[in-house]
């Protein structure tokens, strides 16, 4: 090494270990808790919804699952359209979705992300969480919930 040379100082932080399953809000639309699936394999995140409406200027109003069982509960949002996404999923039928720009939240993780808006009826999770989603984060395939842990059940009256 010469002397005018320093050696090279790497910073290195810990990553954020999610499990292969959590729980994310959208604080900016008031929803909470949606059960979501980290996928690597998906590029872009998609979300459960059930209407979708034009509205004006690029916009549009969707209505977001948030659950289907015991009974339906949904939530009315209103977002700019981003772009259209190009989807083949396990069909293999080529679907165009829209893609708006929201805020989400897992655990103490808070960033904006695209999301595709699509119907997952009878899908175990109202969210997929791509890969584009997950910068900085590790995924551990063998946990779920690390972020996020289980709600306590409610006690019935």
């Amino acid at each position: 090494m010469m002397s005018d040379e320093r050696p090279l100082e790497l910073h290195v932080t810990k990553p954020i270990v999610i499990g292969w399953r959590e729980r994310v809000a959208f604080p900016e639309w008031g929803i909470k808790g949606v059960r979501a699936k980290i996928d690597t394999g998906a590029r872009t995140s998609s979300l459960h919804v059930g209407t979708i409406e034009p509205v004006q200027d690029e916009h549009i109003r969707f209505e977001v699952v948030v659950r289907e069982k015991p009974e339906i509960r949904t939530i009315w949002c209103e977002a700019p359209i981003v772009r259209e996404s190009v989807v083949k999923p396990v069909s293999n039928r080529t679907e165009r979705r829209p893609v708006v720009r929201a805020r989400i939240r897992i655990g103490p993780i808070e960033r904006d992300i695209d999301v595709n808006l699509v119907c997952r009826r009878g899908m175990t999770c109202r969210m997929l969480v791509g890969r584009s989603a997950l910068d900085g984060l590790l995924v551990d395939p063998t946990q779920r919930r690390l972020l996020t842990p289980r709600r306590k059940p409610h006690k019935h009256k």
